[in-house]
């Protein structure tokens, strides 16, 4: 019963964020400095590689990460190859426009690479990318902790299969 009630406000709080994002992004909220750039928008509106991937599985890390000022979640996890590189990734987030986009962006941009290539992915390069305004910065932060997380979950499941 309780799962029910939780997607109606994860519902409602996603389709207030759309239509408010929107609203934004078609500049009919003044100041002009409550807009967002179209990259955030698209990214927001056709979020590439959402859903999840089995946590269980050896071959698979999980990044969950929170930011408590804003009440933004993200998880993100990648499934690895035998030779270290990202073949597939996916995310799930609670949280703005910014934060959804922040996911979608750092998600498409790992997969194919090496799980060391992608910890020099930073928060900056998504922030430019998206144009992220300064309030927002911690959207991007979020996804770099989440891919470092989800790195660093992987590689403990390498290291207990290697014990075994």
């Amino acid at each position: 019963m309780a799962e029910k009630s939780e997607i109606a406000i994860i519902h409602s709080y996603t389709m207030l964020s759309r239509i408010s994002l929107r609203i934004r992004a078609n500049n009919l909220l003044k100041p002009s400095s409550l807009s967002y750039h179209t990259s955030i928008v698209e990214h927001y509106e056709n979020p590439r590689n959402v859903g999840s991937l089995d946590k269980t599985s050896s071959s698979v890390g999980t990044g969950l990460v929170g930011a408590p000022a804003c009440g933004d979640v993200m998880k993100l996890q990648i499934e690895v190859d035998d030779h270290g590189v990202i073949q597939d990734s996916k995310f799930k987030t609670f949280g703005c426009g910014s934060a959804i986009a922040s996911s979608s962006v750092a998600t498409s941009w790992i997969v194919g690479k090496s799980v060391d290539e992608v910890l020099t992915i930073k928060n900056v390069d998504i922030a430019k990318h998206l144009k992220l305004p300064p309030v927002k910065l911690h959207c991007s932060m979020l996804a770099e902790d989440a891919i470092k997380a989800a790195v660093r979950d992987w590689k403990g499941k390498q290291e207990e299969l290697l014990k075994n």
